[in-house]
């Protein structure tokens, strides 16, 4: 725990003027963004008696290692860096609405040739115009439903669009006057293109001008004696005025605007939206988040603010903003909103009428939205800092440990051996740092081996960042024993941060990381087995984004018991690390085991300690059986091309499509396999070898007519060098016990 005075600048190295400043930990990663209208004055109130400061002011000071800021010229600019430094560091302690669900909206893709109306959720895209968002995604289908009637656009997937249109035959809709049918030339682009259209029109809230055309041509149609199209006109009006009436009427002058609510305690705050379009509330949404330091609502609004419009611009931005409270100064945040949209915008706080009682409709939900958070447990800021509270006291630690992480090793009868890594920082799980190993040093079923070798890879990768970087102090490095247990030189290639080849095959894509496939991905990527979870250049750089292994944890949990924890310890005193505690948790009686220790801790089993080291530890469990079964997955699906080398997944397929089969391909000539795009004749010379190598498996067999089955076409063979699946004695449920 860092003393605050020691890294505090001189009065007179902080500027008077506009700015951002980042905090610091020793590990250089950014845990604090925050801007002000005078540097100097700001930064003065972090460096004062620590008794005067929030707590959780005072534990982000006490954590942090260093302080640096960056001035600019206006308050604007300030609170345009700051959001963006937000979103790129994902600082600890700064204020962040958790979102208790991905909102749907209703989205019409004008960006394709033919547009679409479905249910999107998660990030805007380009060129798609949404409506909502909404609460529920079956409100959604049911006003869709409605307006079909009357705006017949295209609502089916690429796949049924493509296949109508190659049969010649609409879908269902297109028969029953619900579509179109642009996929058979029913209409032309142009005309589904402007349907539309008017169809995003009347869902803006311009719906008199459509209500009255038809009421017009209901009126001309029975003039003209042209009854059952009057009828249609009839129940096409019914239609619309049904799904106006599914968003009543809440401002009678058809304001477009968000009214935004807060409900707050002493450590978290409840945000709920309202959005307001044409006078009738179209969509809601709120948030919650932990109260990092002391903070007025006024603040709390502009947080909400930024996290709203930050990746909004144009109509998105409503005209009128309508707040509890102004932020202070309000200035800034006016003018970047309107910056956002382009025009100004009004933010004020409403004082009576309609917008007065709306507002009071929208804080009644905030306040049971405060309520309703209170009772989940996890996400209880209180409960989680008694949890890491017992924790340290049970196992006699400093400090609270505010970064654990959790190994796990998974197999099937010592077959694909794989561990995983899980990460929770301050009792929640930081799944975008989760991470994976596959076993590689030895074959065959040994936990405690394991468990060694995981631990000695993950923190010879924390040692060698952390040399790289030049956190060691001069004429302080790692011992050689240290580097490498073995006395070899990167034998096992751990510096794959580096690029450096490894020589038994532990480099990067062993250490690769997937997305929890358990939560919304973190960036929204799918990685197949071997690959690493990366984001991009912000791994590679020292400037405070996250790196690969490069932050150490306070406590170290195994999934098991004395001897699993007697390994991971070996495996850090071996790097000569002694400044991370390690424990383990059994399943059978969930003991806690120490290193050295012939007794367990036993924790009450109403400890919330307990109940977070269980979470803890079932969700590695989780993740490395997950990670497990895919590989095992992905081994019976293997065929005789992936054996080939540098033929990836899109050349395979290319290679499928064109001959039919794997059967076809291995009876093709190497001219032949050329005329495959893509392929050359290097290539296709591979490819003809690894098949005359590949042994094609026994035909299969019918029992019961004793015919002799073909090759499935398009169909992977199971070769000798691509095994199938082994047989496992016992039932389905006795082999998935036998996993680990």
């Amino acid at each position: 725990m860092a003393d605050p005075s020691s890294y505090r600048p001189r009065p007179g190295e902080i500027p008077d003027s506009p700015g951002v400043y980042r905090f610091r930990d020793e590990h250089r990663r950014v845990i604090y963004v925050g801007k002000a209208k005078s540097l100097r004055q700001r930064l003065a109130n972090y460096f004062q008696d620590l008794a005067h400061l929030h707590p959780r002011t005072r534990t982000m000071v006490t954590t942090a290692a260093s302080v640096e800021w960056t001035v600019v010229s206006t308050e604007v600019e300030a609170l345009q860096l700051e959001y963006s430094w937000i979103k790129e560091y994902d600082p600890r302690f700064n204020v962040k609405y958790r979102d208790d669900k991905s909102y749907p909206y209703l989205a019409v893709t004008m960006n394709e040739e033919f547009p679409r109306v479905q249910v999107m959720r998660g990030q805007k895209k380009k060129g798609v115009r949404y409506f909502g968002p909404y609460g529920h995604a079956w409100a959604i289908r049911d006003t869709v439903d409605l307006l079909l009637r009357v705006f017949p656009v295209r609502t089916c997937s690429a796949g049924v669009f493509k296949n109508a249109a190659r049969t010649g035959r609409p879908c269902l809709l297109g028969y029953i006057g619900k579509c179109s049918a642009p996929c058979v030339g029913r209409i032309t682009p142009d005309d589904h293109w402007d349907l539309a259209d008017e169809f995003c029109d009347f869902m803006a809230g311009r719906t008199g001008t459509y209500l009255r055309r038809l009421e017009r041509q209901m009126a001309e149609a029975a003039e003209e004696m042209e009854y059952e199209r009057a009828a249609r006109l009839r129940d096409d009006i019914g239609a619309l005025k049904k799904a106006m009436e599914k968003s009543a009427v809440v401002l009678a002058d058809a304001t477009d605007a968000d009214l935004i609510a807060v409900a707050e305690d002493e450590l978290e705050a409840a945000v709920q939206i309202f959005h307001v379009r044409g006078g009738r509330v179209r969509g809601q949404r709120g948030w919650v988040t932990d109260k990092v330091e002391e903070i007025t609502t006024g603040a709390l609004v502009e947080h909400a603010l930024q996290q709203l419009y930050g990746e909004e611009k144009g109509d998105a931005v409503p005209k009128e903003v309508l707040v509890p409270a102004l932020p202070d100064p309000v200035e800034p945040v006016q003018q970047w909103l309107a910056e956002r949209r382009g025009s100004g915008v009004s933010l004020r706080i409403p004082q009576r009428g309609d917008k007065k009682a709306l507002m009071e409709t929208v804080q009644r939900n905030a306040q049971q939205a405060l309520v309703l958070h209170k009772t989940k447990r996890a996400s209880d800021l209180t409960t989680r800092s008694r949890a890491l509270e017992e924790i340290a006291e049970a196992l006699d630690l400093d400090s609270a440990p505010l970064r654990i992480e959790c190994y796990d090793i998974s197999h099937l009868q010592g077959d694909d051996v794989v561990a995983s890594m899980v990460v929770f920082e301050d009792g929640l799980a930081r799944k975008s740092e989760y991470r994976r190993f596959q076993i590689k040093g030895f074959e065959g079923q040994d936990d405690v081996r394991s468990m060694h070798e995981v631990i000695t890879r993950r923190f010879r990768r924390y040692l060698a960042e952390k040399e790289r970087t030049g956190e060691w102090a001069d004429g302080e490095g790692l011992a050689d024993d240290a580097r490498h247990p073995n006395g070899d030189a990167a034998q096992n290639g751990d510096a794959a941060q580096n690029g450096d080849a490894a020589q038994n095959g532990d480099a990067a894509p062993d250490d690769g990381a997937a997305p929890d496939d358990g939560a919304a991905r973190t960036d929204g990527r799918g990685l197949t087995d071997g690959q690493e979870l990366t984001d991009g250049p912000a791994l590679k750089d020292d400037d405070g984004r996250p790196k690969r292994f490069a932050y150490p944890p306070q406590l170290v949990v195994v999934d098991g018991g004395q001897p699993q924890v007697a390994a991971a310890q070996r495996a850090l005193d071996e790097l000569g690390i002694d400044d991370i505690a390690v424990c383990g948790l059994a399943k059978r009686l969930e003991e806690v085991w120490l290193p050295r220790e012939d007794d367990p801790v036993v924790l009450p089993r109403t400890s919330e300690g307990l109940y977070l080291l269980q979470r803890v530890r079932d969700e590695a469990h989780r993740f490395a059986i997950t990670y497990q079964r895919a590989k095992r997955a992905k081994r019976f699906r293997a065929g005789p091309l992936d054996d080939v080398p540098g033929l990836g997944e899109t050349r395979k397929q290319a290679l499928i499509k064109h001959f039919g089969s794997v059967k076809k391909l291995r009876s093709a000539t190497i001219d032949q396999i050329c005329e495959v795009p893509g392929i050359g004749r290097k290539t296709a010379e591979t490819v003809a070898v690894a098949l005359a190598r590949a042994t094609p498996a026994a035909p299969a067999v019918n029992t019961a007519t004793g015919e002799i089955m073909d090759d499935d076409d398009g169909a992977p063979e199971t070769t000798a060098d691509a095994p199938g699946e082994p047989v496992s004695a016992g039932t389905p449920d006795e082999r998935r016990g036998q996993e680990r």
